[in-house]
């Protein structure tokens, strides 16, 4: 079912955002100081460009280097985010004319959520669900104290 969703998505928004999302990595692989940004756009196109069976979970890293890194990734990260916003609306109207509810809407939901992901992608990593699943058990785990 994944796959099939996955295919639907290409043809319904995703891969004109992915190919957005290798454009600006292209450019911004241009300046050394960019190359951070670049591998960014990077992991965003390949989660636009297959989505379903994946998800997005809070990264490891710095707070302060990834605030300071989604604070300088506002241009280009506000214009994808209006691209899947508006991809979104696309769906919404696909689904009032073309009456494909249970596909569209969806989808629609899902631009809106890689939009939020546009706007701060610093400290997030792309993982399949399996994965995610696991690091949530792994984080409700905990190891009691035993100091004396």
């Amino acid at each position: 079912m994944k796959t099939l969703g996955n295919i639907l998505w290409l043809v319904l928004g995703g891969l004109f955002m992915a190919v957005g999302y290798a454009l600006w990595a292209l450019l911004l692989f241009c300046l050394i100081v960019t190359i951070p940004f670049a591998k960014q756009m990077l992991k965003l196109a390949g989660y636009t460009l297959w989505p379903f069976g994946r998800t997005v979970v809070k990264g490891d890293g710095s707070g302060a280097v990834s605030a300071l890194g989604n604070v300088l990734w506002l241009i280009p990260g506000l214009i994808m985010a209006v691209g899947h916003v508006l991809a979104a609306l696309a769906n919404v109207v696909a689904c009032v004319f073309v009456i494909t509810i249970p596909i569209c809407l969806p989808f629609a939901v899902a631009h809106l959520k890689l939009a939020g992901l546009a706007l701060r992608p610093f400290n997030r990593e792309v993982v399949d669900e399996r994965s995610a699943h696991l690091r949530a058990a792994h984080a409700l785990v905990t190891v009691p104290d035993v100091r004396p």
